[in-house]
């Protein structure tokens, strides 16, 4: 059994989950080796299990693990060697978007957790050939992400986004006298590299 067969069999014995089922490209049979596993939670109490979420989750040595900042419900986003990407999915729990991120010494690490996040997530959109989709989500980490870290130029590809992300988030370490864990990077930057050779660029817009 994988890891996120074990993930989804551990929030399942949760008494407070009645059900938790397979979505997504993994359950249609149309994954590549890199696409999320997403799985459609419904909890009786979901503050119960939000609570317990993150305990349940690092007894299996996540890389990251988050509540996602853009999501249209509540979603707990975990990323786990491999890399693994778990996506636990409260589709009954409708949230708003978090603005773009304020950057200091106390969210640098969510930050850059939220940006290999959603990179890995937008590598398996290139597997697919999805370049409109990765247009739309460069504007937007660009908007969420690059922008409040002083990246004021678009990104044309995601590994562009990637190199100056890494070189930001650098600077403001040293400046905050702190330091990341590179394990997530590590996993997750050559894919990005590997994967990712053509540009994109938003039409009609200044890169």
């Amino acid at each position: 059994m994988g890891t996120a067969e074990k993930i989804a069999e551990a929030v399942e014995a949760h008494p407070m989950v009645s059900r938790i089922e397979l979505i997504g490209s993994r359950a249609r049979g149309t994954a590549t080796e890199l696409s999320d596993w997403d799985f459609h939670v419904t909890a009786e109490d979901f503050g119960e299990v939000a609570a317990d979420l993150p305990a349940l989750a690092a007894s299996y040595g996540p890389l990251a693990a988050q509540w996602d900042p853009l999501g249209d419900c509540e979603s707990y986003l975990l990323i786990y060697p491999g890399p693994v990407k778990v996506d636990l999915l409260f589709r009954d729990v409708p949230r708003s978007w978090n603005p773009p991120w304020r950057v200091g010494p106390d969210t640098l690490t969510a930050i850059d957790a939220h940006f290999w996040d959603w990179s890995l997530w937008l590598v398996s959109k290139c597997r697919h050939g999805m370049t409109d989709r990765i247009r739309g989500e460069l504007l937007r980490m660009s908007h969420h992400i690059l922008r409040p870290l002083g990246i004021e130029t678009l990104p044309l590809s995601l590994q562009e986004a990637a190199e100056r992300f890494i070189r930001a988030r650098d600077r403001l370490e040293i400046r905050y006298g702190l330091h990341i864990s590179r394990r997530l990077e590590e996993e997750v930057l050559p894919l990005v590299r590997a994967s990712h050779r053509d540009h994109y660029r938003p039409s009609g817009l200044r890169s």
